[in-house]
C-alpha cells in the first residue's frame, strides 16, 4: 500500500486502513527522549523541524530540519498527507530516535478519529500525542484557570482528549493521545515538558527553527 495519496479518494482509503491500528493505553515507561514537531511552508515547499528534548531535564539536544517539495494541497482534516512525510524525514534524521512526539495538530480528536499525530504515531510505531492551539472537533467545559487544570474533550459521546490549561489565566490546548498513549499520561507528559509560555517546550523550538529556515532558504 502506497502511505502518500495523490489525491482524497486515495486519502480516505489510506485513513480508514491505518486508524484500525491505533491503539490507545496508558504509556509504561518513564521516557527519556521526547521530540516536538512544526513545519512552514512556502509556494512549493515544505520546511519541516523535529526538535528533540531529554527528560526529565528538558535539555535541548538536536534539531533536523527536512525540505521538502510539496506534493499535496491543503485540505483539512488530510493534514497528515501533506505534512508527513517531511515530519517522518526529519524524526528519522535525529542522531537519537525520541520515544514520544509531540505534534502541532490532533490525535484521535478529529472526524476520523485519525489526526496527523495518530497517522505519523502508527507509521513509526512511537507513542505520539496531539497538542493543537484550537479545537477542531467536540464539545468541553472550560477547565478552571490554574495551570494543570483540564476539563474532557467530548466528540459524538466519546472523549478524544482534554482541555489543558498550561499556563494560568492562559488559554487552553488541545491534547489529544494519538498512538501509543491514554488521555491521562498525554496531560502528565505536556504539562512536564511546558515551562513559562502556553506551548510545550519541543513544539515551540520546532517551530521557531522552521520558520527561521523558511526565511534562510529560498525557493
Amino acid at each position: 500500500m502506497d502511505i502518500w495519496a495523490k489525491n482524497i479518494s486515495e486519502a480516505r482509503k489510506i485513513q480508514k486502513i491505518l486508524r484500525s491500528k491505533v491503539t490507545i493505553k496508558p504509556l509504561s515507561f518513564k521516557p527519556e527522549y521526547i521530540c516536538g514537531v512544526d513545519a512552514s511552508f512556502s509556494e512549493s515547499n515544505i520546511f519541516a523541524c523535529a526538535s528533540l528534548f531529554k527528560l526529565p531535564e528538558l535539555i535541548h539536544i538536536e534539531d533536523s530540519i527536512v525540505k521538502m517539495k510539496l506534493e499535496f494541497p491543503y485540505i483539512p482534516n488530510f493534514l497528515s498527507f501533506r505534512e508527513g512525510k517531511a515530519f517522518m524525514e526529519a524524526i528519522k534524521n535525529l542522531k537519537i530516535k525520541p520515544q514520544i512526539i509531540l505534534f502541532d495538530g490532533q490525535g484521535i480528536a478529529h472526524p476520523l478519529y485519525f489526526g496527523i499525530a495518530s497517522h505519523i504515531g502508527v507509521l513509526l510505531d512511537i507513542p505520539s500525542i496531539g497538542c493543537a492551539k484550537s479545537r477542531l472537533v467536540g464539545e468541553y467545559e472550560e477547565p478552571k484557570k490554574e495551570k494543570g487544570s483540564y476539563s474532557y474533550l467530548y466528540y459524538r459521546g466519546k472523549i478524544v482528549g482534554a482541555v489543558l490549561r498550561t499556563k494560568t489565566g492562559v488559554k487552553p490546548i488541545f491534547v489529544s493521545p494519538g498512538h501509543l498513549i491514554d488521555i491521562e499520561s498525554s496531560i502528565e507528559v505536556v504539562l512536564k515538558v511546558t515551562k513559562q509560555y502556553r506551548i510545550p517546550e519541543p513544539l515551540r523550538k520546532a517551530h521557531q527553527r522552521t520558520t527561521i529556515e523558511r526565511y534562510k532558504i529560498a525557493d
